[in-house]
């Protein structure tokens, strides 16, 4: 893989400023949805700017090679990253999930017991749908099971 292509496929970093939570501040208040909205369509507006350089870098870089080992290693590449762009896609898919929970103000609840997630656990995952303690149960019994 060339230095061109490696600095093409790889994502950039994305930083946001943390909440900076107020005394006595309601949860999920105004103010902290508005920030989660923006740090949700950030991140898609990023992945889908990924897919686009990927469509764009395949299209440019394929080439019809005359060696069968360089045609291996391009179908390779190519393979890695449409898997990669297949995760993505998905991620959009938990992103859109939680943008439409925002708009119905189901945002930042635990789907399994219905309480607060938090504001650190949703910096950390913007598209968390469980609190920690439900999250790691599901995580054990998922290890008991398969």
């Amino acid at each position: 893989m060339s230095s061109k292509t490696k600095s093409a496929t790889q994502p950039t970093p994305f930083t946001f400023e943390p909440y900076h939570l107020g005394e006595g501040e309601e949860y999920m208040n105004e103010a902290q949805v508005e920030h989660f909205r923006r740090i949700l369509a950030h991140w898609k507006n990023e992945l889908m700017s990924e897919v686009d350089r990927t469509v764009h870098h395949m299209q440019d870089e394929a080439a019809n090679f005359p060696d069968p080992n360089d045609r291996a290693t391009q179908e390779s590449e190519f393979s890695l990253e449409l898997r990669t762009r297949d995760r993505e896609r998905k991620l959009i898919k938990k992103i859109d999930e939680s943008l439409q929970n925002v708009d119905r103000g189901d945002y930042g609840y635990c789907e399994t017991c219905g309480i607060e997630i938090g504001l650190r656990r949703l910096e950390a995952r913007p598209t968390a749908t469980q609190c920690i303690d439900c999250k790691t149960l599901d995580e054990l019994r998922e290890r008991q099971v398969g």
